[in-house]
């Protein structure tokens, strides 16, 4: 199994920046992918961004394009979702996720359900 354990995260003014951890634990050697979710009051969950365990590959969903940033560390098995000019829309709940093994696939990686672990989530409030 893999543990997931997020931090940062908080609440924030509207074009402000927050850095969310997530490490991980266990078999960290069989992740593939790590990714981040966010889900709203009252919405389904959003995928976010998306970085390959190991190679360059980061993919991210038009809304965060140019304005969140995925990293790792593979020397502390952790990922980073760095959120910068963040607006109220930005406003969830945001988990990490992880998925063992499978293609660099966009349909594959943005859907939730192809993923075998997730942190226990954390709320961020974007306030205007």
């Amino acid at each position: 199994q893999v543990q997931l354990v997020e931090s940062g995260g908080g609440l924030v003014q509207a074009g402000g920046s927050l850095r969310r951890s997530c490490a991980t634990s266990g078999r960290t050697f069989r992740i593939a992918t790590m990714a981040w979710f966010r889900q709203a009051p009252g919405k389904e969950s959003e995928f976010v961004a998306a970085i390959r365990w190991t190679g360059p590959n980061t993919y991210y969903a038009d809304s965060v394009e140019g304005r969140f940033t995925v990293s790792r560390d593979n020397a502390k098995n952790t990922v980073y979702l760095q959120m910068n000019s963040l607006t109220s829309d930005d406003t969830a709940v945001y988990y990490c996720a992880s998925k063992e093994a499978g293609v660099w696939s966009i349909v594959i990686i943005t859907s939730p359900q192809r993923y075998d672990y997730w942190g226990q989530g954390t709320q961020v409030t974007v306030s205007s």
